[in-house]
């Protein structure tokens, strides 16, 4: 999920607004980081997709065999998610509700999966990120991308604001109860949908409760 226009007044009316065009604005195709990372996963774990949009990741998991559970603000995604996963043929536990809203039971899963999940200012931005490493079982693993404040140059996808965007610093404190197993910036060709689209400036990172 991207970042909202600057000076939305609802983040559900802006998100359903982009997703009810029609077919999938990231692609009904995983992320690639999720990919290449998944395999730090526990085997058949409890997996928590965090804005999962239109469940391109979600579906992606369950069909590894995990336990997956996903939300996302906008009712119009979640939708989409349930569509894709019932023509997948796999399970997966979706919510709509935000990130302040949605229950983040602790030490539940034995994964958190955040992808380009940076359309939080950065008080919301701090709130999600102490969620997701409570959330974790001991032993949990969180695997997370998202873009560096060089992809403002790019404009390949991700928020127009600078404020949004991430660096190693704002990760390695954020996630500071984490032992990092991969912190990672890099530049790579991303296509993924109409949102996310050339080359883009990421960073991703994977940490162990």
């Amino acid at each position: 999920m991207s970042t909202p226009p600057a000076g939305f007044d609802d983040a559900a009316v802006v998100w359903n607004r982009r997703y009810a065009a029609e077919g999938y604005l990231f692609g009904t195709e995983p992320n690639g980081w999720l990919q290449q990372q998944a395999h730090r996963f526990p085997a058949r774990g409890r997996i928590l997709c965090v804005a999962d949009g239109e469940g391109r990741n979600s579906v992606w998991l369950a069909q590894q065999g995990h336990a997956v559970e996903s939300f996302d603000i906008a009712e119009v995604a979640v939708g989409k998610a349930r569509a894709l996963a019932a023509q997948a043929g796999v399970d997966v536990a979706y919510q709509v509700a935000s990130c302040d809203d949605y229950a983040w039971p602790e030490a539940a899963y034995d994964g958190v999966a955040a992808i380009f999940v940076q359309f939080a200012p950065p008080a919301l931005r701090e709130r999600m990120f102490a969620h997701m490493v409570r959330s974790l079982r001991p032993g949990g693993v969180l695997v997370l991308q998202g873009y560096t404040p060089r992809q403002l140059e790019y404009r390949t996808g991700g928020p127009p604001h600078v404020e949004h965007l991430y660096t190693a610093e704002l990760l390695r404190d954020a996630f500071r109860e984490l032992t990092l197993l991969e912190l990672t910036e890099y530049e790579a060709e991303v296509h993924e949908g109409s949102g996310h689209h050339g080359r883009s400036a990421l960073i991703g990172l994977v940490g162990r409760r």
